[in-house]
């Protein structure tokens, strides 16, 4: 058995597993991205890296000794300049990646672009054994390499995508002039996602799939409750199911101040929630008071804290966490920062954070 600390009782597998279910574990699961940082990086392999000179390799044997439950690991970047096949130029920085122009600059133009976008999706067909196969493939491949971590991988369903590479200020004047385009974008992009996870929707490669859109900011969410409810909630619906039917629980991640927004999306079927910023008023502690029932996962300040607090800090935040929430007799939490383990994070708090879970283990536990 994989061990992260020496007392540990469950497998990593198990502990996430009654963590999703709700129930006691031996000690809270840990959750985390741990692709960007090269100091965590270098202090967990002890390896001197210089800059962004390290291998995906290198960040899978930090997720075998620090996490229950990872993201995908990716490679550094690069710092280069791509343009897609469709015009869009982005420029990568080693661990983000930004827009740096689209191919049109109107509402005409964005128009004709989803319209293209959309008659692609419309004519694409998902053979499912194919899909099956390379999921499959995808998913063993990756296991190897991560140990017995389990793997949140994630998915969208097309929303953000489209109002993303348009920019929010020319998608609302699109949307305005255009919403049939963008209802028909929305059930090609849904239908094909769906047709996808039914596809390749196994329990036996990852017990819990990540849906990830943004559509919040800091102040609550960009649109409002009947724009989502036409555009967005119904084929988070149709995704859950199908993941549902194949019993695979699934977490929801929006960045921003969406709190708004979690009653509809509980009423969409989602299990819990990934990403949870103290700062705009996402407090893990009273989001779980609030819904007892749901998952919480990523709310240790991935910025204010965990890029600028002590590791002392840090700490005393994971305690209340794990305390306030009961999570090692109710289970229903996950402990990880509000983002990823991004650069300025120093090393010396990315360890606090794992070593204070080890620090609470369930003295009532037993299997």
């Amino acid at each position: 058995m994989e061990r992260i600390f020496p007392d540990d009782v469950l497998t990593k597998r198990a502990r996430v597993e009654a963590a999703l279910n709700l129930q006691p574990v031996d000690r809270v699961p840990i959750l985390e991205q741990l692709s960007y940082n090269p100091r965590v990086i270098a202090d967990w392999t002890g390896k001197d890296i210089r800059g962004f000179d390290y291998t995906v390799e290198d960040i899978c044997s930090v997720i075998r000794q620090t996490t229950d439950l990872i993201m995908p690991p990716v490679a550094p970047r690069g710092g280069g300049r791509y343009t897609t096949e469709d015009g869009f130029v982005y420029q990568n920085d080693n661990w983000t990646t930004w827009r740096v122009s689209r191919p049109f600059d109107t509402t005409e133009g964005a128009r004709d672009w989803l319209l293209r976008r959309t008659e692609v999706l419309e004519a694409q067909v998902i053979q499912p054994l194919q899909a099956r196969a390379e999921h499959r493939e995808y998913m063993t491949v990756l296991q190897a390499q991560v140990g017995e971590t389990v793997i949140l991988k994630y998915h969208d369903v097309g929303f953000c995508a489209a109002f993303d590479a348009m920019g929010l200020e020319l998608f609302s004047y699109f949307v305005y002039d255009y919403p049939e385009v963008f209802a028909r974008y929305m059930a090609a992009s849904g239908a094909r996602r769906l047709e996808w996870v039914q596809a390749v929707a196994d329990r036996e490669l990852s017990p819990v799939i990540l849906i990830a859109e943004d559509f919040a900011t800091k102040q609550g969410p960009i649109f409002p409750p009947d724009f989502l409810a036409r555009y967005h909630y119904p084929y988070v619906q149709q995704v859950t199911a199908a993941w549902h039917g194949a019993g695979v629980k699934v977490l929801y991640h929006s960045d921003g101040n969406y709190r708004k927004a979690i009653p509809d999306l509980i009423a969409c079927g989602v299990d819990g929630f990934y990403c949870l910023e103290p700062g705009v008023g996402m407090d893990l502690v009273e989001l779980r008071q609030t819904w007892p029932h749901m998952v919480w996962s990523g709310g240790v300040d991935g910025v204010d804290l965990m890029e600028r607090g002590t590791p002392e800090q840090v700490r005393a935040e994971v305690l209340r966490h794990i305390r306030e929430t009961d999570a090692l007799h109710t289970g229903g939490m996950f402990v990880a920062s509000s983002s990823e383990i991004n650069p300025p994070i120093p090393p010396e708090n990315f360890r606090a954070m794992v070593a204070t879970v080890g620090e609470m283990t369930n003295p009532d536990f037993a299997e």
